[in-house]
Formats: structure tokens, sequence, C-alpha cells
């Protein structure tokens, strides 16, 4: 499996896997980009990310088991019962490569993100005009 460097594209980065774990990936970036399409999907520490308003999701396959990065509290705490199948820690989820991908829970998860992501923008902005009013 990968043990290439320097991608430049979301393809470049999927076409080295074998064709099932391609496939689980495919998968996962178009639940991505349906659940966000406003996002911009890019390679940033070495793996495929989309970002809207700040970090939504990442995504990477290992041997056994492929991970979404970014599951904040936030995020772990709305999906804690669809979740608990699945091996959590702070800000990752690992899931199974020789089970379906739960297109639904990772819909939920991204969009969840891109919501959290647009409130702090939208606080921040409010707080910035607050400011320069006073």
């Amino acid at each position: 499996m990968m043990a290439k460097r320097g991608f430049k594209s979301v393809d470049e980065y999927v076409g080295t896997f074998p064709k099932d774990v391609h496939d689980s990936l495919e998968t996962v970036r178009r639940t991505i980009q349906k659940a966000v399409p406003e996002a911009e999907e890019l390679i940033s520490y070495q793996m495929p990310a989309f970002k809207f308003h700040g970090p939504v999701l990442y995504f990477s396959a290992f041997k056994n088991h492929y991970s979404l990065f970014g599951a904040s509290q936030g995020v772990r705490r709305a999906f804690k019962k669809e979740l608990s199948r699945y091996e959590v820690t702070k800000g990752t989820i690992r899931f199974p490569l020789d089970e379906g991908v739960p297109v639904k829970l990772i819909r939920g998860i991204a969009k969840c993100r891109a919501k959290e992501n647009l409130e702090r923008k939208t606080k921040q902005n409010r707080s910035a005009r607050q400011r320069k009013a006073v």
C-alpha cells in the first residue's frame, strides 16, 4: 500500500491503493463532497482533506482500516450512539476496511463539522464587528 509521499491531488492519493480500498476511499470522498458541496478538496498532511471555513474532515487508509480525522467533541457527542461500534479517539474515527462504508454516518459527521465551522466563523465575524463599533 501507499509508500509514496508528496501527493498533488486526491485522485493521486486514492490511486495508490488496491481496488477494494480505492473504492471505499472514493465512497468516503463522494459522501463528504455531497454533504458539503462548498468545501474545498485538497491534500493536507499527505492525506485528502476538505475545508469549509476551516478543516471539515481528513481521511486516510491503513492496513486494516481507514480513518476520519477531525472528529470534534461536538461530533463525538452528537453521534455517540452511531460511533459506539467503532474505535474513536480524541479526533479520530477508525472504520474497518472489511465492512461497508457507513455513508449516512459520514454524511452526518461532515455536515456537523461544516456547521460547527460556519457557526465559529459567524461568531468571530460578529465579535470583530462589535470590537470595531467600540
